[in-house]
């Protein structure tokens, strides 16, 4: 932690060992060195600490400054990146299928936003709650991007994960918020799997119960909020769902319709109840499939 709540970031090289944190290579107010995902990584942080703290005035994802880690050329080939409870790991990808995973700054984001949920709404990694975990982080990274490139809602790709393929790859991203199981249809990978709303929702054992498949669902519920406000979506919408997980009102199993009602709850605490906010979100809960018990005071 730095005690000033200053920007601190270490980025450590595991030279393709399966364990971290390696060595460290570069470290805050240091020049940048001769490795690319290094370089990526270390601004992906910095771009992730600019957006908490200018957007909701928070010092690093603890609130208190946290010194922000992260470990690349993680494994050998390795198609993954992760966040393990201290810090950011990345991995090289094989060269094939995926690229660095340094690349996409949507993906440094989400696993970001995985360690601001574990200093706020620490949501259990199984089912809805864990779909509602990868989803939020999903918003996060989503956010970042369109915050650091100047985007507004309208004219954002709403893509994580863009540029992560190789050009073998027919694909654009690992997941679209904008239209759910449209990101990928690859001979190797296959089609994307994600849906859009309930109705397509998967019961599964998988993926600790479709954590990164049903995450689609409140994914594309923020995207239609975020869109039909206009403007940059960081700044109304996802303040307000920022404002949900800082509250720490959810509870750690809270499913889609316990979350959404939180969300509407919060509309009305920020904007006032009957809000044209309020009521876009909750057009945009409702054409997901998704329908808290708040809702019916909404409309009365």
């Amino acid at each position: 932690m730095d005690p000033t709540g200053r920007l601190a970031r270490i980025i450590s090289d595991a030279q393709g060992a399966e364990s971290t944190p390696g060595n460290p290579v570069r470290a805050e107010g240091e020049s940048p060195i001769q490795d690319l995902d290094v370089n990526r990584a270390y601004d992906g942080l910095g771009a992730v600490y600019e957006f908490l703290a200018d957007m909701f005035k928070r010092s690093s994802l603890d609130g208190s400054g946290l010194v922000l880690r992260g470990t690349v050329h993680y494994g050998q080939y390795y198609d993954n990146a992760f966040w393990d409870g201290t810090q950011m790991v990345m991995g090289d990808g094989d060269g094939e299928v995926f690229n660095s995973f340094t690349s996409s700054l949507s993906v440094i984001a989400h696993e970001l936003g995985h360690g601001l949920l574990q200093y706020t709404t620490n949501l259990d990694y199984q089912g809805q709650s864990g779909a509602l975990n990868e989803s939020i982080a999903d918003v996060m990274g989503a956010l970042v991007e369109q915050f650091v490139a100047g985007q507004d809602a309208a004219s954002a790709s709403w893509l994580i994960g863009e540029g992560l393929f190789t050009d073998a790859v027919h694909g654009v991203a690992l997941r679209s918020m904008a239209a759910p199981g449209t990101a990928y249809d690859d001979p190797i990978l296959g089609k994307d799997p994600q849906p859009a709303t309930m109705a397509g929702y998967l019961d599964t054992t998988e993926d600790n119960g479709g954590v990164h498949l049903n995450s689609g669902i409140p994914n594309h519920a923020f995207y239609l909020f975020a869109t039909a406000l206009g403007g940059n979506a960081w700044e109304t919408a996802g303040s307000l769902w920022f404002n949900v997980i800082a509250t720490r009102a959810l509870p750690q199993d809270a499913d889609f319709g316990i979350f959404a009602e939180q969300t509407l709850l919060q509309a009305r605490r920020d904007h006032g109840a009957g809000s044209a906010i309020e009521l876009a979100l909750v057009e945009a809960w409702d054409a997901v499939g998704v329908h808290p018990v708040v809702q019916e005071a909404v409309n009365e």
